[in-house]
């Protein structure tokens, strides 16, 4: 049998040749032309800034002031801490009998103030006013002895009963002096000088007894906010020292992202702007934020930052706040933030790109 007949090749005439040619050509400077309008096309700025960082919190170690032995360390590592939460406590078996002298001396300078501002009672000033009345009858009936003696005859009354009667009344004179001056104190009171004394040696015990009671509440350690117990350092019966902390606590808030930025991206950010947080953890959340702090120094890229620029390239630090109620950011967590830019002029804000509210900024520095 014969089979089909072979296709044969037939070849192309010039002219065609020449005109597939030409097409070809049109066809590559068409792609070149457009491929090149294409990446020199004007382009419209980008409407946000991704920058990579990792979270960041503040960190505290809690030592107690005073030099004592622990009574009781009352939280264990990983718990959560209030804010004002007794967290340890010192043995106040030798503080509290100072606080209690204290407090006595403080009582009984005080009732030495009060009665130098109320004087001598009515009936110290009639007391006095009986010694003057004494003296004077005293005074009279010596002034009448030495006036009988000095009538007699110088033949009847010795030289020396003259004198001796003479000595009585001056001395009796001189009790009636006494006697008249202090009714004058008594009646006029304590001099102004004297309660000024009194009245600064209370104010000292009074301090005395504020060091005291201050010291006596420095030995409850308290949560000075909203924290996790890190590291439990010392344990009930170890002596404590301001230089040895007992507890190390993790803030929970606030916390923010530590990113850097190139000189070049550094003009598009200030404090205040809107910003988005995701974290490989939870890849289906986002969280908000803000700008908060943006470095005025520029500094080399640390290495555990993560930018697409050169690592030896200059950047600046920019700190973004971020809100994390469920408190599941931990520090050191890698995160990437997503700055919304400002829009241009007659364009609508991007959704999300509202400023912070006024007076959180200085929240978060203080």
């Amino acid at each position: 049998m014969e089979g089909p007949p072979l296709a044969r090749w037939t070849p192309v005439p010039e002219m065609k040749r020449r005109a597939l040619l030409v097409v070809g050509f049109l066809v590559a400077v068409g792609a070149s032309v457009g491929g090149t309008w294409w990446f020199l096309r004007p382009r419209a700025p980008a409407r946000t800034l991704v920058l990579h960082g990792n979270v960041d919190l503040r960190q505290c170690e809690l030592a107690f002031q005073n030099n004592e032995r622990i009574a009781r360390v009352l939280v264990e590592e990983g718990e959560r801490l209030t804010q004002g939460q007794l967290v340890a406590e010192l043995d106040p078996s030798r503080l509290a009998p100072q606080v209690a002298q204290a407090e006595a001396q403080v009582a009984a300078q005080q009732q030495v103030v009060e009665r130098m501002h109320n004087g001598f009672r009515p009936e110290e000033i009639a007391q006095a006013r009986a010694n003057v009345e004494s003296a004077k009858a005293d005074a009279a009936f010596a002034r009448a002895q030495y006036d009988r003696l000095k009538a007699m005859s110088r033949g009847a009354v010795s030289l020396q009963d003259l004198e001796a009667a003479k000595a009585t009344l001056d001395v009796d004179d001189a009790h009636v002096v006494v006697a008249e001056r202090t009714l004058d104190i008594f009646a006029i009171g304590y001099r102004k000088e004297e309660i000024a004394e009194n009245e600064a040696k209370l104010r000292a015990a009074e301090a005395q007894l504020g060091f005291l009671r201050q010291q006596l509440a420095d030995a409850k350690l308290l949560a000075p906010g909203e924290a996790v117990v890190r590291s439990r350092l010392m344990e009930p019966g170890e002596m404590s020292s301001p230089q040895r902390p007992v507890l190390t606590l993790a803030l929970t808030d606030p916390k923010w992202i530590r990113c850097y930025a190139s000189e070049r991206d550094l003009g598009k950010i200030h404090p205040g702007m809107a910003a988005s947080i995701a974290v490989d953890t939870f890849s289906d959340q986002r969280f908000p934020g803000w700008v908060g702090f943006v470095s005025p120094v520029a500094e080399f890229t640390p290495k555990p930052v993560e930018i697409e620029e050169l690592r030896t390239s200059l950047v600046y630090e920019v700190r973004v706040f971020v809100k994390d109620p469920g408190d599941v950011l931990r520090l050191g967590m890698p995160a990437t933030v997503t700055l919304a830019l400002e829009p241009r002029r007659g364009e609508a804000a991007p959704i999300g790109s509202a400023t912070i509210p006024e007076g959180t900024l200085e929240r978060l520095r203080r």
